[in-house]
């Protein structure tokens, strides 16, 4: 009986260290794979900045100045002028129509059932 016990513990011993082995490489690997993405992140903000330099140099005023000038036979485009601004109550928005309701005309019904909760106007069937 001795031996099946000291067989058995062996067997398990041995099962463990095959599991630390196993889960020690893929931990391994995992580190690996997030150092890897770590540098390709690194990389990826090193370019952002100089996408961002360059949309600042693309963007200076005088520049976008001299190509407004350059085209102005096409662009037509003039400086803003507080001409161009008025107050919101000038602006002429349209009104809105009220929702037609229902008829009983049309297949639905105008009252619901009791038991039903109140018709939504989105609803078209009971």
């Amino acid at each position: 009986m001795r031996s099946v016990l000291y067989l058995l513990t062996a067997l398990s011993v041995m099962g463990l260290a095959f599991w630390a082995y196993r889960e020690n490489y893929r931990t391994q690997s995992a580190i690996s794979e997030m150092s890897d993405i770590q540098r390709q992140i690194g990389r990826l903000r090193e370019d952002l900045g100089v996408l961002r330099a360059e949309w600042a140099y693309l963007n200076r005023p005088e520049r976008l100045r001299q190509l407004v000038n350059l085209n102005f036979d096409k662009l037509r485009l003039v400086p803003f002028g507080s001409d161009q601004f008025v107050d919101v109550g000038q602006v002429a928005f349209p009104i809105p129509r009220a929702p037609e309701a229902p008829t009983a005309a049309a297949g639905i019904p105008t009252e619901r059932p009791a038991g039903y909760p109140p018709r939504r106007p989105q609803e078209s069937t009971p």
